[in-house]
């Protein structure tokens, strides 16, 4: 019986002592091929074949999924072309995987690096700060975490003067609204000021039987009474007055031509008349 156990016990762990050289060697061979397609990739980066080395790159990490060389440098391949966002991702993939502090300070410096291409400087602070966690020696880490520093402080100083910029005219809308408001009440007040006036006039002529416009009025009327019974002059005619004004001029200067002749009669003196023309 104890033969039997023991016997039993030692093709158990010899199964699993084969498994785990089957997986261990799978492993192995895995890692083996994705390097290759890591290297394929790397001569195609150097040719500036970067479509293609894309492609070697994601063999690698579909063959080993925790591949740090193929994420880390597919992130690069992504840096160069120009596509932050993707570079930014792998990267973050090769920090998280990478087994030594060599892989994740790489990794996080470049990702820093990638935030200061998209001006996130805060963040850019915090990735340069992970690095030198991994690698405090690194002068060019310890140098950009420096100018990620200083870029952060400004950015920080422009975001208060903005802010301070918006609760100043937030002030200033709300004192503005408080004139208009102050002003409206005023206008009011002055426009019941002057209703107010217009009735107490209105009181006083109802109050009072003396008015401009009615004695005038009863002048006219008393002017109209006076020449009641006269004849009306119409426009262009003389009047009765001037026709006699007119009538006595000329006899009175009928009379002294008349008068005239008569001396000359008496004479005997011929009288010339003058032309009429």
């Amino acid at each position: 019986m104890k033969f039997t156990l023991s016997l039993l016990c030692f093709s158990l762990t010899f199964l699993l002592f084969a498994q785990d050289k089957d997986e261990l060697k799978q492993e192995q061979l895995s890692l083996k091929k994705a390097n290759g397609f890591v290297y394929h990739a790397n001569e195609l980066v150097d040719a500036d074949n970067y479509v293609s080395a894309e492609k070697e790159y994601r063999k690698a990490i579909s063959e080993q999924p925790t591949n740090v060389a193929g994420t880390y440098n597919l992130g690069n391949s992504y840096y160069e072309k120009g596509n932050y966002d993707e570079a930014l991702f792998r990267l973050a993939q090769a920090a998280k995987n990478g087994k030594t502090k060599t892989e994740k300070h790489k990794a996080f410096h470049n990702i820093g690096n990638i935030l200061m291409k998209n001006k996130k400087c805060k963040e850019a602070v915090e990735a340069y700060k992970d690095a030198l966690r991994n690698d405090p020696s690194d002068d060019e880490t310890r140098y950009n975490y420096a100018l990620a520093k200083v870029c952060a402080d400004k950015q920080e100083d422009q975001k208060k003067d903005k802010d301070d910029d918006k609760k100043d005219e937030s002030k200033d809308d709300k004192k503005d609204k408080e004139d208009k408001k102050d002003d409206k009440g005023d206008d009011k007040g002055d426009d019941k000021k002057e209703d107010q006036k217009e009735g107490d006039d209105k009181k006083e002529e109802n109050g009072k039987p003396k008015d401009d416009k009615k004695d005038e009025g009863k002048n006219d009327k008393k002017d109209e009474k006076e020449n009641q019974g006269q004849p009306k002059q119409q426009p262009g005619q003389l009047s009765p007055q001037q026709i006699k004004n007119i009538l006595e001029a000329m006899n009175n200067q009928e009379q002294k031509v008349q008068e005239k002749m008569n001396a000359e009669k008496q004479k005997g003196t011929p009288v010339k008349s003058e032309k009429d023309w």
